[in-house]
């Protein structure tokens, strides 16, 4: 189980502190497929940058499974069953794809069989990518399905994805909800999606709208999602609610 308690990050700017959460709350169970949704600037890629250790909060605490992990690196937070996906993922060149597979799994040896089964899962046929560098011979794309597959190879407790349906064609999107839904079906681990796409935000079992560096919202897909809806045809329901308390 995740909790974040009191969560507040703020930063230094020419004109001041500028706050970009404030006193985040909230509780994640296993084995759950939640998505941040929400307008861009809210807050939500910082909430999940905090999770993972890329940045630290000012205030308020981070437990997983009932340690706090708020001090943790980023590696003690990867051993510990924690991986993110990010919205532009690196490029490493030298290092094939087999390679990080290899790495992420954890493995002195992985076979093709294994590697084809965590690039298939993305759209990607192994004998066209295993032995190509991740280097800026692959599209942003590629980058991004390989960096799925990896995640996927660490078999992580925790898995929380950046918008990952940037820079995806549709037939690999579609290859790609497939996955997201056969893990939730298995149970095998708790998503987090920061995502604004329709389709996987229909896979959630809750919706988490972060807006203006807070939880605007958060309930089951059929009690967010016709609200978020309402927001093509003028103000979204649920954050004009909170701006005008």
């Amino acid at each position: 189980m995740l909790e974040l308690k009191n969560i507040h990050f703020s930063v230094s700017t020419p004109e001041g502190v500028t706050d970009i959460l404030k006193d985040v709350s909230i509780t994640i169970p296993d084995n759950k497929l939640i998505v941040f949704t929400g307008p861009n600037g809210g807050g939500k890629t910082t909430l999940a940058k905090i999770i993972m250790g890329l940045v630290q909060p000012t205030s308020g605490q981070v437990l997983f499974n009932g340690q706090d992990i708020t001090a943790l690196t980023i590696t003690e937070r990867a051993k510990l069953g924690i991986s993110y996906g990010f919205q532009q993922p690196p490029r490493f060149k030298g290092i094939t794809v087999h390679d990080l597979l290899l790495l992420s799994a954890g493995e002195e040896k992985l076979s093709k069989d294994r590697c084809c089964q965590y690039l298939t899962k993305v759209g990607l046929c192994a004998n066209d990518y295993l032995d190509r560098e991740v280097d800026v011979s692959l599209s942003g794309g590629e980058v991004k399905r390989i960096e799925i597959a990896t995640i996927l190879a660490r078999n992580s407790s925790l898995m929380i994805f950046d918008e990952p349906e940037a820079g995806i064609d549709l037939w690999s999107f579609a290859r790609l909800t497939e996955t997201f839904e056969q893990i939730h079906r298995q149970q095998e681990a708790t998503m987090i999606i920061i995502s604004h796409q329709e389709r996987i935000i229909q896979l959630a079992d809750e919706i988490v709208v972060v807006a203006n560096g807070g939880i605007a919202h958060r309930g089951t897909t059929e009690e967010i999602f016709p609200l978020i809806l309402a927001n093509t045809m003028g103000g979204c329901p649920v954050l004009d609610k909170e701006e005008n308390k």
